[in-house]
């Protein structure tokens, strides 16, 4: 990773854990996605931008498997996503192969240009729901 894009990851990051995900993920209607931390078992929640499309809620990843989430993701992919205040249980899967570009397009405009933006290693994933 070259010298800008680490700099970046570390403001983006910093500014998010100590500002913007605490501010949002109490937000009633901010999508919240919900893993199990890798290392201590405790829920880890990080406020998300996606869309849900029939049973599978879709986001990509502004830094890949450099997130944090996404570390958590692999460990354990049994996850939980608040929508509109709503949570439900599901399965997220790493999609590597997929155009995070491209699937941006589909995804909600604010966010998407803050991930284009910030984002350093696009990664896409997809939640598979359960009701």
């Amino acid at each position: 990773m070259s010298r800008l894009a680490d700099l970046r990851f570390r403001a983006t990051t910093t500014f998010q854990r100590r500002v913007g995900n605490p501010v949002l993920r109490r937000l009633p209607f901010q999508t919240v996605l919900e893993t199990t931390g890798r290392v201590s078992g405790l829920p880890r929640r990080t406020p998300v931008g996606g869309r849900r499309v029939g049973d599978s809620f879709w986001l990509v990843s502004e830094f890949g498997d450099r997130s944090q989430y996404v570390r958590n993701i692999k460990a354990d992919p049994r996850v939980r996503v608040r929508i509109r205040g709503r949570w439900y249980d599901g399965t997220a899967h790493l999609l590597p192969d997929d155009d995070p570009v491209e699937r941006l397009r589909s995804l909600p405009r604010l966010n998407s240009v803050g991930v284009r933006v910030m984002g350093t290693r696009l990664l896409t994933v997809r939640v598979d729901l359960r009701e």
